[in-house]
């Protein structure tokens, strides 16, 4: 990975919003994006207007970079990311965790759309992320090695936050949302699998398959932020359901969940920001 184009994004963010102190990050994936109406907005940046990140090249992904307010602490909200699947490299996909750590951010949450393997998820209910496993056949920290990610060989043991996972399963459950726990695991995309890869895929333990978030969440983690993910699940994945896959339906059924799921993330930075420590005059963060 090319740190002089991270810097490059970063110089360039800092330039924009330089009052920016982030507790956290949000990056929204598809069909999450209206979930922003939660977030009291000050500012938007066009990923466009970010060198290396540039505009997304799927539908249900504005490409926005937010910096958001809520219950007095500022946020990053990435509304939409960037994929490996889109052939620019991994620099694009790292930018946003970047940026957050390189703000101070020490909490990201990762949202995506889902196929349920599971014969208990379906379409319009939530996975909280427990674990993942990672069949992109590569990952952003091959290549030499940068400390900002971390040690060389950072510990994948527990990639998930355990405090985070249960204030999305909770919060869930008090907004009276369908959800579970459960592995989720990456492809490379873009195609969607075949019946006789989901029955592989589910032989290896994952519990609902897409192709995006572990790469951030391996970035995050190994840069020592804790990490939180959801995914809505769109559909069931090939030979679990009748229906036809496509694109535009995995947006059409998270559009239509949009205000609860808006609901979901307002509830869950509340809890956070609750949790955290409050900011000092100086900037720095003083006991609660």
């Amino acid at each position: 990975m090319d740190r002089s184009i991270l810097d490059a994004a970063l110089d360039a963010v800092r330039r924009l919003v330089p009052q920016a102190r982030p507790l956290g990050g949000i990056i929204l994936g598809s069909g999450w994006g209206e979930a922003v109406r939660a977030f009291d907005v000050h500012q938007s940046i066009s990923y466009s207007d970010i060198p290396g990140l540039g505009k997304p090249g799927v539908a249900g992904h504005a490409g926005q970079l937010l910096l958001a307010h809520a219950d007095g602490r500022d946020l990053f909200v990435f509304r939409g990311r960037r994929h490996w699947y889109e052939g620019a490299g991994w620099e694009p996909v790292a930018i946003p965790v970047y940026l957050c750590r390189s703000f101070g951010a020490s909490i990201l949450l990762l949202t995506n759309a889902a196929g349920g393997i599971r014969a208990d998820l379906e379409a319009g209910d939530l996975m909280i992320v427990a674990d993942h496993i990672n069949a992109l056949g590569t990952q952003p920290l091959i290549g030499p090695h940068d400390p900002v990610w971390g040690p060389r060989f950072p510990d994948m043991t527990q990639v998930y936050d355990p405090d985070l996972q249960r204030l999305l399963l909770v919060t869930a459950q008090e907004l009276g949302l369908r959800v579970r726990s459960g592995v989720y695991l990456a492809t490379s995309g873009p195609a969607f699998e075949t019946p006789a890869e989901i029955a592989a895929l589910r032989a290896l333990g994952a519990d609902a398959v897409g192709m995006s978030t572990v790469p951030e969440a391996m970035l995050a983690h190994a840069a020592g932020m804790r990490v939180g993910a959801v995914c809505c699940i769109a559909n069931r994945a090939a030979s679990a359901g009748a229906a036809p896959l496509s694109h535009a339906r995995v947006v059409e059924v998270l559009e239509d969940l949009a205000p609860r799921l808006a609901s979901l993330l307002r509830n869950v930075w509340s809890k956070i920001v609750r949790a955290s420590p409050v900011p000092a005059a100086d900037g720095r963060e003083a006991a609660s």
